[in-house]
């Protein structure tokens, strides 16, 4: 499939972990519409990386979440391993503290669906979807495994959506939110280079 941008996010249906430690039967990407969603995949739990961008999520939630954003977080374990890991402290390698949902994708269903399914290693690459209110897929970034994410890129990316969508004006290279934006017209480009 490849490139999701521009095209309707593939639904799933997966058990979760959420509020940190709750278990759910059923958690779809349709029981967030209306909301925009980002939805990451991530390798394992139990590893390096992984625990630094759940927790560096987690210390951004509340940025997320004032701009009606779900975070969802996934990989090929299993909803018990996801409780074990929530259970765990920080200082032990643990994501204890996290408390938006984490998928359990377990038969890597979603994994396939959204291409990024690492088949050698059975893991998910770090794959991050921006879904908007409609459920159409708006930016994607794929990393390999070895390789964190930038959660401020991923605001400044939810905060560059919305503020196209409101204003209908296009959001130039580095642009953060009160910078100028333009107009999507060769006027709009020769008057923000002059």
């Amino acid at each position: 499939m490849g490139v999701l941008v521009g095209r309707q996010a593939p639904e799933f249906d997966l058990e979760a972990v959420v509020d940190g430690g709750k278990f759910v039967d059923s958690c779809k990407l349709s029981d967030y519409r209306g909301k925009y969603v980002v939805l990451f995949f991530y390798p394992l739990d139990f590893t390096f990386v992984c625990p630094t961008e759940l927790h560096a999520f987690q210390s951004r939630l509340e940025e997320f979440t004032h701009k009606n954003v779900a975070v969802l977080g996934c990989s090929v374990d299993s909803k018990f391993s996801h409780h074990a890991w929530l259970n765990t402290p920080r200082s032990q390698g643990g994501i204890q503290g996290v408390t938006y949902p984490l998928l359990s994708d377990i038969n890597k269903e979603a994994s396939k669906a959204y291409d990024v399914l690492a088949e050698k290693e059975g893991v998910a690459y770090r794959g991050l979807f921006l879904i908007d209110r409609e459920g159409i897929v708006r930016y994607q970034v794929v990393n390999d495994l070895g390789l964190g994410r930038n959660v401020e890129e991923v605001l400044r990316m939810v905060e560059a959506l919305q503020f196209t969508e409101e204003f209908g004006e296009v959001c130039p290279a580095n642009w953060q939110k009160g910078e100028r934006a333009m107009k999507p017209t060769d006027e709009g480009l020769k008057e923000y280079f002059s």
